[in-house]
């Protein structure tokens, strides 16, 4: 039986953490036959709608609201099992699927929910001794109160940081190796890679590189950008599952493999800002955020 290895993709929102954290369990599972339980820790509870063709999963903390505390909820209520190609590959992978959620917009610590959910499962058996994954799933770029609850007390030992070749998204990739960076004594928690979620800005493979090396991490592979992606997420569905043996499918295959057999999680050493910026003007990304505000300014 193999140590359960407990994952989380970290990343600027919007920069297509979740769309490629589904994809690349998906491949886990179907191709290598990974069983694996998904934690969304995203109040929008969007961490699992691919796997289940759904537009939004029930959360744990709506379902707690509606029965009036979560002490009242069941596991089989709050975890769902994946979309069928993930439950009939040859390999016995499978999927299951939760939802943390939160409080509405504007009230209340959506940060809370993520803890309580986290508890619920723990002490429901939802960490059974089948599974060879946990996935968290984590808003954004946020790395404190309820929302770095994976990475502060050693919840997941292992952060994959979702980045691009664009300057804000690799600000984030350094602020959140800042948390892991914090937490790494008391909770254990290691940055195991960044994964280029590929925008096609200039030099962006070179760059994603370097910041890798510099934080003391591999960039453990470069997703090239391909419309599939989106044609599959209209439907609600994964790569994998849409088109199996597209390019593309097999790209999260590759990136599924490499996590799979990872062995480098290690504590980072973020930049300064200074140098974080110097890097960005190696590469000429800061020049080309001047030239398009000096542009704007002047069509103003």
């Amino acid at each position: 039986m193999s140590e359960l290895r407990q994952i989380a993709f970290y990343g600027k929102g919007g920069i297509g953490k979740s769309t490629t954290s589904q994809n690349t369990l998906a491949a886990m599972a179907h191709f290598y036959g990974q069983k694996i339980l998904i934690v969304g820790c995203d109040p929008k509870a969007d961490s699992t709608r691919l796997i289940l063709h759904e537009k939004a999963q029930q959360t744990i903390m709506q379902m707690a609201a509606d029965k009036g505390t979560v002490e009242d909820l069941e596991l089989d209520e709050v975890c769902k099992d994946g979309a069928t190609i993930f439950s009939t590959t040859t390999e016995g992978g499978y999927i299951r699927c939760t939802e943390s959620g939160g409080p509405e917009p504007g009230v209340g610590c959506a940060g809370r929910g993520v803890i309580t959910a986290i508890n619920f499962l723990e002490e429901n058996g939802a960490y059974d001794d089948e599974l060879d994954f946990v996935s968290y799933d984590v808003l954004g770029d946020v790395v404190c109160g309820g929302f770095a609850m994976p990475i502060r007390e050693g919840k997941a030992q292992e952060i994959y940081i979702v980045m691009s070749g664009e300057m804000m998204a690799m600000y984030a990739a350094n602020n959140i190796s800042r948390g892991i960076l914090k937490y790494a004594n008391s909770g254990g928690v290691r940055l195991a890679g960044l994964i280029c979620n590929a925008r096609m800005t200039d030099r962006e493979y070179d760059l994603a590189k370097a910041l890798a090396e510099r934080l003391g991490t591999q960039m453990i592979h470069f997703v090239p950008r391909n419309n599939i992606v989106q044609h599959a997420e209209l439907r609600r569905m994964t790569v994998v599952e849409y088109a199996g043996t597209a390019d593309q499918a097999l790209e999260y295959k590759e990136l599924a493999r490499k996590i799979i057999a990872n062995d480098l999680k290690v504590i980072p050493t973020p930049l300064p800002m200074e140098e974080l910026e110097n890097l960005l003007m190696e590469f000429g990304i800061a020049e080309q955020f001047d030239e398009a505000n000096i542009g704007k300014k002047a069509e103003n």
